[in-house]
């Protein structure tokens, strides 16, 4: 009898708190108060470092920022960076396909700077780590997604890999007195991942004779955001 109690007093327990929790909404990146030296917190959520006339500049985007600059034709649906306006039916949340930030960099103190955004990473406050996905796994992701090898499939795989092409940032030199930008892409982050720092590591600033990098620096970004709990998207906004 006491076991039987027991598992009704679960059983209701659980109904009551399935309906508190629902789902996750996790809410866009933003710079944390607490920054590495030499780190400047910008009004439109990105953060600078300076040395002196390099300046380099990241900063998270939103969905809705990059369905607006990367499809100008308004075309949204062959986004490579996000999943346009799809939504899952009785839905009306789109949940992000990857984790992005732009990187910009304005050289004008070096004869050359060069910046491999594959040895980047993120690592989380909950130990999680997470690589950057390169052009070429991208170009695989969604190679792999292609419907059919002629048709609209097929246009739309060379659409979104020509996106990619030209906005991913790039590790060739940026020379003094240029500027070079462009966008570094993670996974999609857990749930569970509230506070991130973004690490650009092996910068180079000097090369030898043959462009061998003799110095080298190592950036953190530090961002977080929060985790809204909802069965809805609406639900999670109005309860937080």
């Amino acid at each position: 009898m006491n076991s039987w109690r027991i598992c009704c007093v679960a059983a209701v327990v659980a109904l009551v708190l399935a309906p508190a929790c629902g789902r996750y909404f996790p809410t866009s990146f933003r710079p944390v108060h607490e920054q590495v030296e030499g780190m400047t917190v910008n009004d439109d959520g990105s953060i600078t470092y300076d040395l002196e006339r390099l300046a380099i500049t990241l900063r998270p985007m939103t969905d809705e920022e990059l369905n607006r600059l990367v499809s100008p034709s308004g075309n949204v649906e062959v986004n490579p960076y996000t999943f346009g306006e799809l939504t899952k039916p009785g839905e009306n949340w789109t949940p992000s396909r990857f984790t992005v930030f732009r990187l910009e960099v304005a050289n004008y103190q070096f004869p050359k700077v060069r910046i491999d955004p594959d040895v980047s990473q993120i690592t989380a406050s909950n130990r999680r780590q997470y690589d950057p996905l390169s052009f070429a796994e991208l170009y695989e992701y969604y190679r792999a997604h292609w419907v059919g090898r002629t048709g609209q499939g097929r246009t739309d795989f060379r659409t979104r890999t020509d996106v990619l092409n030209r906005t991913m940032f790039s590790s060739n030199f940026i020379f003094s007195g240029t500027d070079a930008d462009g966008y570094i892409v993670f996974p999609r982050l857990d749930d569970d991942v509230t506070q991130i720092d973004v690490d650009l590591n092996d910068i180079a600033v000097r090369f030898d004779y043959a462009d061998e990098p003799v110095e080298q620096i190592d950036l953190t970004f530090r961002f977080g955001r929060d985790i809204l709990r909802g069965n809805t998207l609406a639900d999670a906004v109005k309860d937080n």
